[in-house]
Formats: C-alpha cells, structure tokens, sequence
C-alpha cells in the first residue's frame, strides 16, 4: 500500500425528513444569506424547493433560490448564477438536487469568492485560492459530488463544446442532506444511469496500475457487490426504501476516495480514469448522459487494456460475481460479460451506436478522440497509457 492523505470532511445526515436538518446545518457552518442552486421544474412542482426555503428563513436565514441546472451542467448556467449570488451578498451555497447541481455550485461558489476570475478560469489552469461554504441536499444517487473533491462542467460558449473537471478540497461540501425518499420520484432511466456511474466510480479506483492494498479492494468489491444487486431492484422498484437508501450511500462511497486508497503513487489521481475520460468527450459533443456514456465504452476499455494485469479481471470477476473459472482469462471475460449484463439490467446502452441512437462514423469517432485528447494533446488512464489511437482504436471497438 502507497502512502496516502485522506480527507473526507463532509458531514452526512442520513436518513428519512433529513431535509429538516438544513437549516440547522447551514447555521452550523456559518450561513446567513443563502443562494440555493437547483435544476429543473420537478424540484419546484415536487414542493422541495419551498420545503427547504421555508425551512432556511423559518431559522432566520435570508435566501434567495435560481433554477435552471441542466445535466451535463454549462458554465453559462453557472455564470448567470454568479452574478445573481455576488448581487445577493451570498456567503453559503446550498444545491439541491444532484451531481451537476452540485457542481455548479462548487463553481459558483469558487467564483463568488474571488470575483476578479472568470469562472472557467478556475476549470483552465488558475488555481481555486478560496471559496464560499457549499452544502447539499442530494436528491439523485449518482455522481458522488456530495462528498466529492471534483466537479464537472461543460464550457457551452466554445465550438465545439468542452468538458474539464477539476479537483480540489475546495469543492468539498460541508454538508451533505441524504434522504432516499427524495429520490424515489426520478425517472427510472436516470436511476439507472445513476447506478452505472456509482459502479464505474469503484471501477476507476480499483482498475489501478499499483495493487496490494487489501482492505481497500474488499471495500471495493463490497460496493460493487452492493450496487450490482440493488441498482437493478431500484430501476424495478422506486418506492423500495431499502434499496434506493442502498443505492445512495454507495453513491456517496464511491467518490469519497475510500476505493482507491493505496492506490495513488506518484500519480496525479487514485486509480485510472480513462473511462470517465472516454465519456466525458461523448458529452461535450452530444449531451449524452454521463452514466450512459460510461457504460457503453467499458467492455471495449476492459478488453483493450486486460493484457496489462489479467488477473486482476479475473479477481475482479471472482469476487463480484461468483466466477469460479479458473483460467484467468476466461475468467476476466466472464467478469465483462456479467458487467454488460448488469448495465443492460439497469436499462443502459453497452454501445456507442445504442448510446447515439446510430452507429457513429469513423469522422465522428475522430472528433470524440481530438476532444478526449484535448486536441491530441494528452493521453489518459494509468492502468495503461492511452494515446489518441488508442482511444480511437477504443471508440471503434464499442461502436455497435
């Protein structure tokens, strides 16, 4: 086991009308003038937004809410919501709603706190000096942000379009609102992929160049475990408590760095990556949704990169599922195969030509590429290296 920093300082309130707590949680962490960040019409129509405004200035709390996160969330949404936060004197942000909320938030809350920066300075090289509390009252089980170092947004004013993450403990909430019952009204197609992204957040960590670490890999396998018997009971079952609560603390484990400890090294992050990668890239360019686009290049990722530590597929197929061949290599490919299957349970696409609804041109597959590259720029992954024709060689191989 490498040595490793952890820090995970988020605190969790879990559990059914945890949304009560809000108040009392911003207070707790030095709020006064709220700028409550959402998405779409379904938080207003559901009566959550009032609930938790109503529950901030019943506390004293002034509060001023602006809608309109989209998935796939744009730096222009967050620039607008900038100017609205630093109009309103805002000293916390609160999202309410799930990871592309979030981080907006986190964004927002970056900006906020050092006006003189454009917001997609902080996503282009300019280090995050500072910033404004962030707490969160989760209603998707998906991205992990809630306890997250990471966000993600999609510079919509560039064309193409592109989409940078960026990691620091500035982006960490203080606090994390966690009632599974908000979760339960989302359509089935997004718990699905919600459940998809949870499972590739313990992919990416556990798929790592440095092994040996052996708690770690049991917490990993655990989630895994977890997440391929509920994901597929909440798409069923909505309403399941057990399952959709399930669901959402494996969300929060997943991105909060426990699956990859060890891991790290010298490198610049805990595992490879190169799927969150690949995906990423589709979506600048089609707006797909992030759980989905990861599914449909992780067989083709997987088979692409198994030479490089076959038996770690095997384990991998073993220990999730119950595999007992013992040819690593059958093994490893049974482990794929169980995979899909658990991503087709949960209604995603294991291809690209499922994923864009036709099969994508060798042109097509190329732009994805230059994007993925940052103009053939970079390579990505650490389990293996990947360059630009690899990533296209990738690309093609899930392309129906």
């Amino acid at each position: 086991m490498e040595k490793f920093v952890y820090y995970a300082p988020t605190e969790i309130v879990f559990g059914r009308e945890a949304e009560l707590q809000t108040a009392a949680q911003v207070k707790k962490y030095g709020g006064h003038k709220v700028f409550v960040v959402y998405g779409g019409q379904s938080a207003v129509k559901s009566g959550l937004i009032d609930r938790i405004t109503a529950n901030l200035k019943e506390n004293g709390l002034e509060v001023l809410a602006e809608g309109g996160v989209v998935p796939n969330p744009l730096v222009s949404t967050a620039r607008r919501m900038v100017q609205s936060a630093l109009a309103f004197g805002a000293d916390f942000i609160l999202a309410v709603g799930g990871g592309s909320v979030i981080d907006t938030a986190k964004g927002v809350a970056h900006a906020v706190a050092s006006p003189e920066h454009d917001i997609w300075d902080f996503w282009s090289g300019t280090k995050v000096t500072k910033s404004l509390p962030i707490g969160t009252v989760l209603t998707i089980s998906a991205a992990g942000s809630e306890t997250s170092n990471s966000a993600v947004l999609t510079n919509d004013t560039k064309e193409p379009p592109t989409k940078r993450g960026i990691n620091t403990d500035f982006n960490r909430c203080r606090f994390a609102i966690m009632n599974p019952e908000l979760t339960m009204t989302l359509p089935k197609y997004q718990i699905g992929a919600g459940a998809a992204d949870i499972f590739m957040h313990t992919s990416e960590r556990y798929f790592a160049a440095i092994l040996g670490n052996h708690l770690t890999d049991e917490i990993a396998e655990g989630l895994f475990r977890t997440i391929v018997h509920y994901g597929p009971i909440g798409v069923r079952e909505p309403d399941n408590y057990e399952a959709m609560s399930e669901i959402m603390w494996c969300g929060s484990v997943s991105h909060v760095g426990l699956t990859g400890l060890g891991s790290k090294g010298d490198t610049p992050r805990d595992g490879d990556w190169a799927c969150h990668q690949l995906g990423m890239a589709i979506s600048a360019l089609y707006d797909s949704t992030h759980g989905a686009t990861l599914t449909a290049v992780w067989a083709a990722w997987c088979r692409y990169v198994m030479d490089e530590n076959v038996g770690r597929f095997a384990r991998f197929a073993r220990k999730v599922y119950g595999v007992t061949e013992e040819d690593d290599r059958k093994a490893a490919e049974a482990g794929i195969v169980k995979t899909n299957e658990y991503f087709i349970s949960l209604g995603m696409p294991v291809s690209l030509a499922e994923l864009l609804g036709h099969e994508p041109s060798d042109e097509e597959i190329e732009k994805i590429a230059v994007e993925c590259t940052y103009d053939r720029t970079r390579t990505i992954g650490s389990f293996k290296s990947l360059a630009y024709d690899d990533i296209v060689a990738i690309y093609r191989n899930c392309r129906n």
